[in-house]
């Protein structure tokens, strides 16, 4: 048996419907028994409005992006979608950086952006 793969999703605000819109095209591989998704509050809430079963952090603000890495820290998660807003700064940028910091240092796949998520996407598909 094949074991599951652990996806956090996080995006920015003017990023989240993006998210929704990539979850959707992408609902039979995300929906699959071998996928799970854990999301960021608000985020969550979106994407289970679509949807689609997420375990439900904080929101970024509140720190859910910390949670999410600290379960990258731990092994628990094999893939983040971050979906980032390059022209915006965020209050909580330092949370970010450290997201991103704690992927780079545990040799996990971190996309920023749709085009490399799909990618990412497609390799789990070969794997289901």
């Amino acid at each position: 048996m094949k074991k599951q793969t652990l996806i956090a999703i996080i995006a920015h605000d003017n990023k989240k419907a993006d998210m929704i819109q990539f979850l959707i095209k992408n609902g039979i591989t995300l929906q699959h028994d071998k996928v799970k998704l854990i999301a960021t509050g608000i985020l969550g809430r979106n994407a289970e409005k679509s949807g689609f079963k997420v375990k439900k952090m904080l929101p970024c603000s509140m720190g859910g992006d910390a949670q999410i890495a600290s379960k990258v820290a731990e092994g628990k998660i094999n893939i983040v979608f971050m979906f980032t807003d390059p022209l915006v700064t965020n209050a909580h940028e330092v949370d970010i950086k450290m997201l991103v910091r704690i992927c780079d240092v545990h040799n996990v796949p971190l996309a920023t952006n749709e085009a490399t998520a799909q990618l990412f996407l497609n390799a789990i598909v070969q794997r289901l």
